[in-house]
């Protein structure tokens, strides 16, 4: 039976034949057809065309079942290197001065640049990436930026004044300007800069704040005065630790301190409200709660900015939120410190309800 050939060209004798030769032959298939495959390297010239790389049915040397392929010689443009329709991977070293796509007939191959080498598979109908997915990588050195590294070793930043040449213009994310302190839109940018763009405007809301330091330079800040003068955007919302109208805000977070009336309405109406129903045993409830004289504590008057017998005085008079909580715990409320609160406002309506026990009771003695 006459000998065949793999896909690699290596000869796969027949029984029988080849007497006298079989031991030339199975050394040439080792030393030369799997060492070339395995760990050869074959230079392929290029000079102004493509190059086609083909396999024939003999075990000696060939370019094509070499893994690693050094591209050598002179070209004006873009090349394609056609490799056998077989399953094998190549290591192919651009030493050129364009791009060269490894391919074969039927596949559109991997584009690999000048002066570099990638590592491909060939699957029969394709040339594609040998591999697409490391779970972690080690560099020596750092990456170069045009390589899509940072250039520099700093885990924080880039540094773009050492490791970039030139202007990087407005369009790819730079300034268009060399100076390190300011970008001149008047020179860099033409037309009108939108005002999505911007940090402030005649058209942005009155929320919006810039700041100018002591060079010149303006950008985005944050309020940070105690005391403003002007008018708010009554169509935003806003957010303050605590606010004073009249006077400072007191610092405590949550509280509203004003110099005159705050005048205010709650919703009340029928129409928001169901389940209504009297509140029982209010004349109990309010002998319970009860009336209170009291000095706030050091600590409490403290917090709240000292006293100044305007907002804050140590000796006061009130209820007891314990007190209330035991009877009427609706008009309580708990804050984020764990401390009790009371809705005094609310409480008339506690007294309303007493009022109106006492009236019929009062109107039983009279009826005696």
């Amino acid at each position: 039976m006459a000998s065949t050939y793999s896909s690699l060209k290596i000869q796969l004798m027949g029984t029988g034949e080849n007497s006298g030769t079989w031991g030339t032959i199975t050394n040439t298939n080792l030393g030369t057809a799997l060492e070339e495959a395995i760990v050869g390297s074959a230079d392929v010239n290029f000079s102004s065309a493509d190059v086609t790389l083909t396999l024939t049915d003999t075990n000696s040397s060939q370019s094509a079942r070499n893994l690693r392929l050094n591209l050598t010689g002179s070209v004006g443009a873009p090349q394609n290197l056609i490799v056998p329709a077989i399953e094998k991977v190549y290591i192919i070293n651009n030493g050129l001065t364009q791009t060269i796509t490894v391919k074969n007939a039927s596949g559109t191959g991997i584009s690999v640049p000048a002066g570099k080498t990638e590592y491909v598979y060939n699957n029969g109908t394709n040339v594609v990436e040998a591999i697409n997915h490391l779970t972690s990588l080690t560099i020596d050195t750092p990456l170069p930026i045009t390589s899509g590294g940072t250039g520099t070793n700093s885990t924080t930043y880039a540094n773009l004044q050492s490791n970039v040449s030139g202007t990087l213009p407005i369009a790819n994310g730079g300034t268009g300007s060399t100076s390190t302190t300011y970008c001149n839109l008047q020179s860099n940018v033409s037309g009108t800069l939108p005002n999505a763009n911007t940090t402030a405007s005649s058209s942005n809301g009155a929320s919006t704040i810039v700041a100018r330091d002591a060079s010149g330079n303006f950008a985005a800040a944050v309020i940070t005065a105690t005391t403003f003068n002007g008018a708010l955007n009554t169509s935003a919302s806003y957010q303050v630790g605590s606010f004073g109208v009249g006077t400072a805000a007191s610092g405590t977070t949550g509280e509203i301190r004003a110099t005159n009336n705050i005048t205010a309405y709650f919703s009340s109406d029928a129409k928001f409200k169901e389940n209504v129903r009297v509140i029982d045993n209010a004349v109990s409830k309010v002998s319970a709660i009860g009336g209170k004289y009291f000095d706030w504590t050091d600590a409490y008057v403290t917090e709240h900015g000292g006293e100044d017998g305007y907002f804050i005085q140590k000796a006061d008079f009130g209820v007891i939120a314990q007190d209330v909580q035991a009877v009427f715990p609706q008009a309580v409320r708990i804050r984020p410190d764990g401390s009790l609160a009371v809705d005094y406002e609310k409480l008339s309506a506690l007294a309303f309800a007493a009022i109106a026990e006492l009236k019929i009771e009062l109107d039983k003695l009279k009826s005696v």
